[in-house]
């Protein structure tokens, strides 16, 4: 039977970016749900853990110590410093997961996303919120943070907002299910184009 995606024996590549709160998380979760083909890649991070988040799901939490040796050991497709905190992205576990034909997200800010430009052959995607208001007022709904770190977030925000033109794609989430419709149309489209 011809499948709608998961048709490929190596997977595509889609780095998808937005600002805190975007929805980002939320949206590769749906593809997820919907599409066994769809794999996250699970990025490191020095940064702690937040309460519903589990450590092998949302991130890999490693000392800052053991980060440095791994990019000392060139293990890094992409790394970068966010909000005092290191991110990076495992170049072996996406090797192995675009080998087995699973489609693999990376989920990372313009940062990372300005390094793979560079270096990674992948489709970009950029996620942004209906403007900073609404971004606002969803930072300050999840209540995950200080005063002071949401208007630090605001202002990476404009930064990163900036740098969408520099993508494949850009999709305004305005809401979620049209938001879903787009992004899930730009996975199928990407299958099966003539690469």
């Amino acid at each position: 039977m011809n499948k709608v995606l998961g048709g490929l024996e190596k997977g595509l590549i889609f780095v998808i970016s937005a600002p805190a709160g975007t929805g980002k998380t939320t949206l590769v979760r749906m593809l997820q749900k919907e599409f066994d083909c769809i794999a996250e890649s699970i990025s490191y991070t020095t940064r702690k853990a937040r309460k519903s988040e589990i450590s092998g799901r949302d991130y890999h939490y490693i000392s800052e110590e053991a980060f440095k040796r791994k990019v000392e050991d060139g293990e890094f497709l992409e790394h970068a410093l966010v909000f005092g905190s290191y991110y990076g992205t495992s170049g072996k576990e996406l090797e192995i997961q675009i080998n087995a034909g699973k489609h693999v997200v990376l989920v990372i800010d313009t940062q990372g996303a300005m390094q793979l430009m560079q270096s990674l052959e992948a489709i970009f995607i950029f996620i942004s919120p209906p403007n900073l208001d609404v971004l606002k007022e969803r930072l300050t709904t999840r209540k995950s943070e200080s005063v002071e770190a949401i208007e630090e977030r605001l202002l990476w925000a404009k930064k990163e907002i900036a740098c969408s033109g520099k993508y494949n794609y850009h999709i305004v989430n305005d809401r979620l299910e049209t938001t879903y419709d787009v992004l899930r149309s730009i996975f199928i489209a990407e299958e099966h184009k003539n690469h």
